[in-house]
């Protein structure tokens, strides 16, 4: 009998917020994050002058957990996902850690899509979700080896989960994924009326 194994496997991980790490209040994370982008001038001017659709923090604040309690709280918790998955990773980190590089706020309103995209210059990376209203847009992941796939053929409509080429995973509120920050990601389109809030963020090695 033949013998197939499935080689150079891509991890994600997906639990609750809440499994790790001081409880997040879910209403005050939701609050704290249209506060901000309310009270953020450079960060609506820099969406607006990129044609980035609703609101990002990520080119103007970059030190949420210092300015605001619950976002150093959603850290700590944070850290003890990132550890746990960095144990299945089984990496090698030669004494030193991998410390929050990077968290911003995400506000996806109808319409509004991010691209496809990775992370450089980070280890691990992910998504809490503070709102996701009916309707709206799941986590598009793309196998890694796309561009090197040439001349095969596509695969079947129902494939085995592995076997496909994307893989697309509806998190719901309170949920963090986390995944290696090579791995290509996007956000198709927010179908939903109501606006998509997620918190992403990218852990370094140091």
């Amino acid at each position: 009998m033949p013998e197939i194994s499935s080689l150079f496997v891509t991890r994600l991980y997906r639990a609750a917020l809440s499994e790790h790490g001081p409880a997040i209040d879910a209403d005050e994370l939701e609050t704290s994050c249209f506060t901000i982008a309310e009270d953020d001038e450079a960060g609506q001017e820099w969406c607006e002058e990129n044609g980035y659709p609703g609101y990002t923090s990520y080119a103007s604040l970059s030190d949420l957990p210092w300015r605001f309690p619950i976002f150093k709280a959603l850290a700590k918790c944070l850290d003890a996902h990132v550890a746990a998955f960095t144990e299945d990773l089984q990496f090698d980190l030669d004494g030193r850690n991998l410390v929050l590089e990077d968290l911003w706020i995400n506000i996806l309103p109808e319409g509004g899509s991010h691209g496809s995209h990775i992370h450089p210059h980070a280890v691990i990376s992910g998504t809490t979700y503070v709102s996701m209203p009916k309707g709206t847009s799941a986590l598009k992941l793309e196998d890694p080896r796309s561009a090197r796939m040439m001349a095969a053929p596509m695969r079947r409509k129902h494939c085995r989960e592995e076997l496909k080429r994307f893989v697309s995973v509806a998190p719901a509120v309170g949920d963090v994924l986390l995944w290696e920050s090579w791995l290509r990601h996007e956000v198709p389109m927010n179908m939903a009326e109501e606006e998509r809030v997620s918190v992403s963020f990218n852990y370094r090695w140091e």
